[in-house]
């Protein structure tokens, strides 16, 4: 199953999916958006984490808190 969560309140409208095995973590990079960012630890086993990006926005616009619940 994948997992979806909303950021805090205070970090804006932010949609983050995360697999929690590399079954689920193919689906997300199968099906995700040319706007999505997607995060992974390097050079460990760790879920894959997507954050959903609003229309216009890049990597650099991300707030930093958002970037804290994609953590």
């Amino acid at each position: 199953m994948v997992y979806y969560f909303k950021t805090r309140p205070e970090a804006g409208d932010y949609t983050i999916f995360m697999g929690l095995d590399n079954y689920e973590s193919e689906k997300l990079i199968k099906y995700d958006f040319p706007k999505d960012v997607w995060f992974h630890v390097d050079k460990m086993p760790s879920a894959h984490v997507f954050l959903r990006l609003h229309k216009g926005q890049t990597f650099d616009d991300i707030p930093k808190v958002v970037l804290e619940d994609c953590a």
